[in-house]
């Protein structure tokens, strides 16, 4: 047998079901006599009597949960790199080299890793190599301020050699969460760091560049680090054939 206490909530939560029902039909029918003059202030008002009282604890767990649904910016991912020391490049660091650019970008470069200028100015790609970068973006008709510029690693490894699997391993997710919070049209990963990264391989570059790969469902362009180019500058025009391939995505 239902106890006293649940057997007297029924009739009070029906009453306040049809109560609730009640007064929107009143506001429905009042809004249906409104002329085309004044319709719209009327729809004001019903709109102003369904909306949730600011502070209130519903209103604000549901702007908690959207929130959370658009997950890390690229400035809270920056702060938990902050001083990061989770493998030995800290140790012969300057600065961490982020990355910058569009947050929204249509278009990721992902290099290898800086070198002396860019852990000098904590920027990605300002070198000799950044520079030639910089004329690329120009040639395919955009800014570097429209694209993301990041890199797999942000330290930069002594004398500017590979990164190791361990240093790669150690900065890989602050890569992945800035890749999911941009979320381009395309990457395209320059040099073998980046793309043995990215696609899980050890296939050198010469074969995967040409054509389109996948990660995580965005499309990948490989082609040749900007720093080989100036030693081979014969490899600019399949660079410059991979990045046209690029630009009808964008």
């Amino acid at each position: 047998m239902m106890d006293a206490a649940k057997s007297s909530d029924v009739p009070i939560e029906i009453g306040r079901e049809l109560y609730a029902m009640v007064r929107s039909l009143k506001a429905y029918l009042q809004a249906e006599r409104c002329s085309d003059e004044n319709r719209g202030c009327c729809m004001a008002e019903v709109t102003k009597q369904k909306a949730p009282v600011p502070g209130d604890a519903k209103t604000q767990a549901a702007a908690a949960a959207t929130t959370e649904g658009r997950g890390a910016s690229l400035e809270d991912i920056k702060r938990d790199l902050k001083g990061c020391r989770r493998c030995a490049l800290a140790e012969g660091r300057n600065t961490i080299v982020f990355g910058e650019g569009n947050a929204a970008a249509a278009l990721l470069f992902v290099g290898e890793g800086p070198g002396e200028e860019e852990d000098k100015q904590a920027r990605p790609f300002v070198g000799a190599a950044g520079q030639l970068l910089d004329r690329i973006i120009v040639a395919m008709g955009m800014k570097r301020a429209d694209t993301y510029i990041a890199n797999v690693v942000k330290c930069r490894p002594p004398k500017n050699r590979a990164p190791r699997p361990e240093e790669v391993a150690a900065c890989a997710p602050f890569l992945a969460r800035q890749i999911e919070a941009i979320r381009p049209k395309v990457i395209c990963a320059l040099g073998a760091s980046a793309a043995q990264h990215l696609l899980k391989t050890d296939v050198p570059v010469s074969a995967l560049r040409g054509h389109f790969h996948d990660y995580n469902g965005i499309p990948v362009m490989v082609t040749y680090h900007p720093a080989y180019l100036l030693r081979n500058p014969a490899a600019k025009k399949q660079v410059w054939e991979d990045v046209q391939k690029i630009m009808p995505l964008l």
